[in-house]
């Protein structure tokens, strides 16, 4: 009798135990932490856009996911050795932050850990995937750039400056999709009878110089081909240009945020929340294969009334009733 109670025992307890391994199962999957890391070039704010779209999504640091930031500092050099320090910690996602150059640099460095861009110009022409439909490998990510964008920008800089003849351009000619931009810009100058003049910009030492030259190059505007480089380098350009009172148009709204006159290009805040959307596919099974890369398709006009204003520049109404904000 006594066997029996002990055996009996024993069962109701291993029944008891079966019963509660779905549970348990179930409790573990709910708890999995997923591993998201951001590379960049240079230090900026999108990571946090990207993280604050991941918390609107369900993922939160400290309950579901560890979101590694790091930073090349505007050391191009050191990509690859940042990317392959992230890929050894074998995230569930790898996210480039800051152009061509950083995407390449863990596209190299894993050809199995998914990779998401959110800044690529010409995701085919650097070779980081075979289509824009279906990009293959294990990479796709979301556009901020088109070159056609930048004959648009010089049709607003033409109704800001009637009778413009001179344009000057700041661009890096180590950034790959810049090639691009300019060939587009050059079509676009020579239709419209500007002239341009050019200034390969790769370190912010040659800022000061090179606009200089474009005032002694009678410039009567300047346009930037952004990369991340100038991008992080947006307070000194936007300073320098107001010093020499040279009308600018830029691609992204942080320029015009610090002080520059006009922009004229992609929602980045849209963006980067875009590329959390994706992150969020590829983390519930989605293959980064099969999602295909996005292009830009809202753009915002910026204008700062206050440089122009410094200036001695009266924004056409035309102008002003097309942009998306104003600062006054």
């Amino acid at each position: 009798m006594q066997i029996d109670q002990i055996r009996r025992r024993e069962f109701i307890t291993l029944v008891g135990g079966a019963a509660s391994w779905p549970l348990a199962a179930h409790a573990q999957q709910a708890t999995k932490v997923y591993r998201v890391a951001y590379l960049d070039l240079f230090t900026a704010s999108d990571s946090t856009v990207v993280t604050q779209r991941l918390h609107e999504l369900g993922y939160g640091e400290g309950k579901n996911l560890i979101f590694d930031h790091r930073t090349a500092e505007g050391r191009s050099e050191r990509l690859p050795q940042l990317a392959a320090e992230f890929v050894s910690t074998n995230p569930d996602v790898l996210v480039a932050g800051a152009g061509t150059l950083t995407a390449k640099a863990l596209q190299s460095a894993t050809a199995t850990i998914p990779i998401v861009f959110t800044s690529v110009g010409d995701a085919i022409g650097a070779g980081i995937v075979k289509s824009l439909n279906r990009p293959g490998a294990n990479i796709t990510g979301v556009s901020t750039q088109s070159s056609a964008l930048v004959s648009k920008r010089l049709q607003v800089l033409r109704e800001l400056i009637p009778g413009i003849r001179v344009v000057a351009v700041l661009m890096n000619p180590d950034t790959p999709f810049t090639a691009l931009a300019l060939q587009e810009l050059r079509i676009a100058a020579a239709a419209g009878g500007q002239h341009l003049e050019v200034f390969e910009t790769r370190t912010a030492d040659q800022l000061s110089t090179n606009i200089e030259a474009a005032v002694r190059a009678r410039a009567n505007g300047l346009m930037t081909l952004e990369d991340p480089l100038l991008r992080g380098l947006r307070q000194q350009i936007s300073d320098l240009a107001a010093k020499v009172r040279l009308p600018t148009i830029y691609g992204t709204k942080d320029f015009v945020e610090a002080g520059g006159l006009i922009s004229y290009g992609v929602d980045r805040r849209e963006v980067h929340r875009r590329a959390a959307e994706f992150i969020d596919k590829i983390l519930k099974g989605a293959k980064p294969a099969d999602i295909p890369v996005e292009q830009p398709t809202k753009f915002e006009l910026i204008i700062n009334l206050k440089t122009a204003k410094v200036l001695g520049l009266t924004v056409p109404s035309t102008l002003l009733a097309l942009a998306d904000e104003v600062i006054e």
